[in-house]
Order: structure tokens, then C-alpha cells, then sequence
């Protein structure tokens, strides 16, 4: 064969790879071996459940308490506090920015005296489970270069997301279920919210078994996982083995590693043909799960079946679950549309806790709660005694969490006055990665893959343990 014609062909195959790699070519993701020498050290986790609230939930009016705030209602926010740090056009233009404080109430709960508010009555029962991390803060300003900063660890796109590191180093503990599952929920408020893009959960220059595999609601959680109607299950076994066989010849032809992955893949798409179905029964769930959760859990797609299905996918398996809940970008009406989001995902969260650590697998099993950054201390656009609205913060904002060799019962960290910077212990969002690494038995600092001459890790060359919220 002419050369050229080796080139066309390996063109279009990989073309072919590219129009495959949505719905069930996506989907169909083989359980990865994990990579020798891992782990490097003693888990305390084998599963994480991110809870990702997109859009950056106000610290100041759920975790970060500060009653100060209450006689400069109205004031101009100090020079001295703000140091001439940037702001959003959103709020630059703006001739004041009015300190807005929190009109919801605090208390204290559980052993711990953790200081919660009221809008979040069910995680104030879990108290005593969870690590508070108020001094959380990120690089971005602005939502996209945000979320992708704190899902791939980089404000460009491009990059592999954590799930996928996780499925790369560590693998799998079920074959018949993807190693990276992802679940999305929308907004509970009244307010538009900002797009998730699907290279979030991204294998990026990783192998594309590592790509997150979505699973949506309704009656097709897994795009074009059934077979067409009129193909019976022996045919479609007939037709993977006369594909295999075809794709064996071409990789031993071509040497290309995405050729052996799509064979793996189209393989456990046949194999998740039993396990989706089966996963997604609740029918044999007690209705104390359901009155745990909510009455929502019953509901495909809501937050709250979602987090009901995380701890069914960690039950069998799954190493990275990874929720999205649109809508906590309260850029106006945050009393009213905060409250809707907090009634809508506050039972479910502290539900899952709960739940898991009546099963056995809350030891075993990191939780993750918060957004890509906080809220302003200041009011965007116009203050009222009932009404506010806040802007993005990245210079601190609060994320618990829970479970999995995380110190429960515990509030770490300290801002000024104005919730706007940080006092002692701050958290870097690449801290945060290698703490989450660190409890599934991974050095971040070697977790590494060689691309374009070279070695990338998820938390580039930063990152430092949390220790204070490790056991």
C-alpha cells in the first residue's frame, strides 16, 4: 500500500474515533488498572463524592458568621479592606459598594459549636461529621476560567479534570461501571444560570477511558445504551466480537493505544447494558431512604436523586462521583433565590452523610461540598432593608467536608471582619486537590503524565497538604 493510502486511512479511523466519542462511544468507558506503584501510600478513602454547587455559593450568609457586619449595614466598604483588589466589571462601574450584611440568622450546633445558618437547618445535624474550611480561595474571578480552575486544576481548558486523574491513577473496583461518573442538576432559583461545559469532567491528554461518563434523568440515563429494536442480545454480541476482531487487526497495524481503548469500551458498553438498568431500580430502596433524602429523590435528575445515586454508584464500585447543581450565582435577589437553592440541596447533602455513615461508608468515602468561589461582602446594584445582591469573591469562600480521613466536627480557618480576606490558615484550591489525592492514597506531586515534552500533574507545581483536617 502507497504510504499516503496508510494515511488516509489512519485519518479517517481516527475521525470515525472522533464522531464515536459521544453517547454510548463516551459512555462505554473500560474499568482502568491502576497504575503501578499506586497507591503511594495507605488510603483513607476509596471513593470521592464531589458536590458541586456551580456558581459560588454565599460563605457569609451560610458558614462564615460575622454578627460585626450588622452596624455597618449600608457603610462603604473600607479601602483598607478591599486594598485595591480587582472586582468585576459587573460591580466596577458601580459609584458605591455598600456593605450588605447577612439578613439570615446563625447558631450553633453539634458538639462542635460550628456556626451554621439558618438556610441550612439538615447540614447543621451533621455538624459533628463535617470539616468546615472558611478560608477557601482561587485565582479567578469569573465563573468558567473558575470551575475549570478547581475541576482540572488550570484556568485553561484542556486539562484533565480530577475524576479523570483518579480513574488514571487508581482505576476501578467494578468493570461493569464507569471508573467517573458525573450527575447534573438544575437551579432551584428563579435566576438564568451559567453553562457547564462537558470538559469539566474531561480526560483532557489522558487516555479517553478516563473521560467522565454522564448520566442524565429520565428513561435514558446513558445515551444509545439500548439496543435498536428487533437486535437480539446474541446478535449484538456477535456484532462486538466481528468488530473487536476488526479493530485487534487495525491496532496491531497502527500501534494507535485509542484503537485497544475503543474495543474496552464497546465492551462495557455491552456490560453496562445489566449493570445501568439494575442501578438505576430504586425499587428496592426502603422508603426511609426516600423520607431521608426527600421527596425529591424520587424524581430523576433533581439534586436529591443524585445524590441518592452517588451512594448506589460508590456502593458498587465507582471511584469518582461528580455532581453539578446549577444556580447559586445570586447576583441580585440572593434572600430569596439563596433560600430556594439551599431548600432545594440542604436535605439532600447532609442526607448523604448521613446515609453513608449508617452503611458503613462515610470511613471509606470523601464527600465534598462547595462552589468555584464565594460571594461579596458588598452589595452589587441596589441595597434595600430586604433585598441584596452579591458578586463574585475569590479571595475566600467556605466548602466542607466529610468522611473518608477528614476530622469531623471541625472549623478551620479565619477572615477578617468583612468575610473579604483571609486571617490564618488560608486553603489554595490546589491544597484542596492534593488533600483529595492525598486520602485516596495519592501523592500529588507524583501523580504525573508526560504530555508535549512535559510531566503535568493535577495540581501543576503547587499544592500543599490541609493536615489540620486530615485524621
Amino acid at each position: 500500500m502507497h504510504p499516503l493510502d496508510h494515511l488516509r486511512l489512519t485519518c479517517t479511523r481516527r475521525h470515525f474515533f472522533g464522531l464515536t466519542g459521544t453517547g454510548l462511544g463516551a459512555a462505554a468507558f473500560a474499568s482502568a488498572a491502576k497504575l503501578d506503584g499506586l497507591p503511594h501510600h495507605e488510603p483513607t478513602a476509596k471513593h470521592v463524592i464531589f458536590l458541586h454547587q456551580s456558581g459560588g455559593p454565599s460563605q457569609m450568609d451560610l458558614f462564615d458568621y460575622k454578627p460585626k457586619l450588622k452596624s455597618l449595614q449600608g457603610a462603604e466598604l473600607p479601602e483598607s479592606v478591599r486594598m485595591g483588589q480587582r472586582i468585576t466589571g459587573m460591580t466596577s462601574g458601580q459609584g458605591t459598594l455598600p456593605v450588605a450584611s447577612s439578613m439570615f440568622r446563625f447558631a450553633q450546633h453539634g458538639q462542635c459549636g460550628a456556626w451554621i445558618s439558618e438556610l441550612l437547618p439538615h447540614t447543621a445535624k451533621v455538624a459533628d461529621d463535617i470539616a468546615i474550611i472558611k478560608t477557601m480561595h482561587t485565582e479567578a474571578i469569573n465563573h468558567d476560567p473558575a470551575i475549570t480552575f478547581i475541576q482540572t486544576g488550570s484556568q485553561q481548558p484542556g486539562r484533565p479534570s480530577m475524576g479523570a486523574w483518579v480513574s488514571y491513577g487508581i482505576g476501578s473496583e467494578n468493570e461493569n461501571l464507569p471508573v467517573f461518573v458525573v450527575l447534573i442538576s438544575q437551579a432551584n432559583g428563579l435566576n438564568v444560570d451559567q453553562p457547564l461545559f462537558s470538559r469539566l469532567w474531561s480526560n483532557g491528554f489522558l487516555p479517553s477511558n478516563h473521560q467522565g461518563v454522564r448520566f442524565r434523568g429520565g428513561r435514558e440515563p446513558v445515551l444509545h445504551l439500548e439496543d435498536p429494536p428487533g437486535l437480539s442480545r446474541e446478535t449484538r454480541r456477535q456484532m462486538l466480537d466481528a468488530i473487536s476482531r476488526i479493530n485487534r487487526l487495525r491496532s496491531e497495524a497502527f500501534h494507535d493505544p485509542e484503537i485497544e481503548t475503543r474495543i474496552a469500551q464497546y465492551e462495557m458498553a455491552f456490560r453496562m447494558q445489566t449493570s445501568v438498568p439494575e442501578l438505576m431500580d430504586l425499587s428496592k430502596e426502603p422508603e426511609k431512604t426516600f423520607e431521608l433524602y426527600g421527596s425529591d429523590s424520587r424524581k430523576p435528575g433533581t439534586y436529591a436523586f443524585n445524590c441518592l445515586m452517588a451512594r448506589r454508584l460508590i456502593e458498587r464500585g465507582v471511584r469518582f462521583v461528580q455532581l453539578y447543581h446549577r444556580g447559586w450565582d445570586q447576583h441580585a435577589d440572593l434572600p430569596r433565590d439563596l433560600a430556594l437553592q439551599c431548600r432545594g440541596t440542604d436535605q439532600a447533602s447532609a442526607a448523604l452523610v448521613m446515609d453513608l455513615k449508617q452503611r458503613g461508608l462515610l470511613k471509606q468515602t470523601l464527600v465534598v461540598w462547595g462552589g468555584e468561589f464565594g460571594r461579596t461582602v458588598y452589595c452589587q446594584g441596589k441595597l434595600t432593608e430586604a433585598n441584596y445582591g452579591r458578586d463574585h469573591h475569590p479571595r475566600n469562600f467556605a466548602m466542607w467536608l466529610a468522611g473518608g480521613g477528614v476530622k469531623g466536627g471541625l472549623t478551620l480557618g479565619e477572615t477578617d471582619d468583612f468575610s473579604y480576606n483571609i486571617v490564618a490558615d488560608g486553603v489554595h484550591v490546589h491544597d484542596l486537590q492534593a488533600t483529595i489525592l492525598h486520602c485516596l492514597g495519592i501523592d500529588h506531586k507524583r501523580l504525573t503524565f508526560k504530555f508535549q515534552g512535559r510531566h503535568f500533574r493535577l495540581t501543576d507545581i503547587h499544592g500543599e497538604l490541609v493536615k489540620k483536617v486530615l485524621r
